[in-house]
Protein backbone atom coordinates (compact mmCIF):
# COMPACT_ATOMS: atom_id res chain seq x y z
CA UNK A 1 0.00 0.00 0.00
CA UNK A 2 1.39 3.41 -0.94
CA UNK A 3 1.48 6.30 1.50
CA UNK A 4 0.17 9.78 0.97
CA UNK A 5 2.77 12.44 0.18
CA UNK A 6 2.57 15.63 2.25
CA UNK A 7 4.40 18.79 1.20
CA UNK A 8 4.78 22.02 3.10
CA UNK A 9 6.44 24.93 1.37
CA UNK A 10 7.30 28.24 3.01
CA UNK A 11 7.87 31.28 0.83
CA UNK A 12 9.33 34.63 1.82
CA UNK A 13 8.87 37.39 -0.73
CA UNK A 14 11.80 39.50 -1.83
CA UNK A 15 11.61 43.23 -1.17
CA UNK A 16 8.83 44.71 -3.31
CA UNK A 17 7.79 41.33 -4.75
CA UNK A 18 4.99 40.29 -2.37
CA UNK A 19 2.25 40.92 -4.93
CA UNK A 20 4.13 39.02 -7.63
CA UNK A 21 4.72 36.05 -5.34
CA UNK A 22 1.12 36.10 -4.14
CA UNK A 23 -0.23 36.10 -7.70
CA UNK A 24 2.10 33.29 -8.75
CA UNK A 25 1.10 31.12 -5.78
CA UNK A 26 -2.62 31.87 -6.13
CA UNK A 27 -2.38 30.91 -9.79
CA UNK A 28 -1.31 27.41 -8.77
CA UNK A 29 -4.28 26.68 -6.50
CA UNK A 30 -7.12 25.93 -8.91
CA UNK A 31 -5.23 23.74 -11.41
CA UNK A 32 -3.44 21.87 -8.63
CA UNK A 33 -6.67 21.13 -6.78
CA UNK A 34 -8.16 19.71 -9.98
CA UNK A 35 -5.46 17.06 -10.34
CA UNK A 36 -6.76 13.51 -9.91
CA UNK A 37 -4.19 12.60 -7.22
CA UNK A 38 -4.44 15.82 -5.24
CA UNK A 39 -6.18 15.65 -1.85
CA UNK A 40 -5.27 19.12 -0.54
CA UNK A 41 -3.72 22.29 -1.91
CA UNK A 42 -4.13 25.19 0.49
CA UNK A 43 -2.32 28.52 0.48
CA UNK A 44 -1.88 30.42 3.75
CA UNK A 45 -0.41 33.84 4.54
CA UNK A 46 1.33 34.84 7.75
CA UNK A 47 -0.70 37.13 10.05
CA UNK A 48 2.30 39.26 10.98
CA UNK A 49 4.12 39.47 7.66
CA UNK A 50 2.11 39.51 4.45
CA UNK A 51 5.28 38.57 2.54
CA UNK A 52 5.35 35.06 4.03
CA UNK A 53 3.20 32.30 2.56
CA UNK A 54 2.75 28.63 3.48
CA UNK A 55 1.56 26.05 1.00
CA UNK A 56 -0.01 22.84 2.36
CA UNK A 57 -0.22 20.03 -0.21
CA UNK A 58 -1.35 16.40 0.06
CA UNK A 59 -1.23 13.78 -2.69
CA UNK A 60 -2.57 10.23 -2.75
CA UNK A 61 0.92 8.85 -3.45
CA UNK A 62 4.36 9.62 -4.82
CA UNK A 63 3.19 9.13 -8.42
CA UNK A 64 0.58 11.87 -7.97
CA UNK A 65 3.13 14.23 -6.41
CA UNK A 66 5.55 13.54 -9.26
CA UNK A 67 2.81 14.09 -11.85
CA UNK A 68 2.07 17.48 -10.25
CA UNK A 69 5.68 18.55 -10.69
CA UNK A 70 5.54 17.65 -14.40
CA UNK A 71 2.55 19.87 -15.23
CA UNK A 72 3.09 22.96 -17.40
CA UNK A 73 1.76 25.26 -14.67
CA UNK A 74 4.20 23.83 -12.11
CA UNK A 75 7.08 24.24 -14.57
CA UNK A 76 5.99 27.86 -15.17
CA UNK A 77 5.83 28.48 -11.41
CA UNK A 78 9.25 26.90 -10.92
CA UNK A 79 10.80 29.12 -13.60
CA UNK A 80 9.58 32.29 -11.80
CA UNK A 81 9.41 31.67 -8.06
CA UNK A 82 13.10 32.40 -7.35
CA UNK A 83 12.67 35.86 -8.90
CA UNK A 84 9.94 36.67 -6.37
CA UNK A 85 11.16 35.08 -3.15
CA UNK A 86 12.92 32.40 -1.18
CA UNK A 87 11.35 28.93 -0.99
CA UNK A 88 11.76 26.12 1.51
CA UNK A 89 9.89 22.95 0.52
CA UNK A 90 9.54 20.04 2.93
CA UNK A 91 8.24 16.61 1.98
CA UNK A 92 7.22 15.03 5.27
CA UNK A 93 6.20 11.58 6.44
CA UNK A 94 3.54 10.76 9.03
CA UNK A 95 4.57 10.21 12.63
CA UNK A 96 1.31 10.63 14.54
CA UNK A 97 -1.52 11.83 12.30
CA UNK A 98 -5.22 11.97 13.17
CA UNK A 99 -7.53 9.92 10.98
CA UNK A 100 -10.60 11.57 9.46
CA UNK A 101 -10.02 14.87 11.24
CA UNK A 102 -10.28 13.32 14.72
CA UNK A 103 -7.60 12.20 17.10
CA UNK A 104 -7.58 8.44 17.44
CA UNK A 105 -6.54 7.06 20.81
Amino acid sequence: MSEHVKVYAVFTAKEGRTNDLSALLKGMVRPSRSEIGNLRYDLWQDFNSNGIFVLDELYVDQAAASAHRETPYFQNYLSKVADFGERLALVVQPVDVAQGGKNVQ
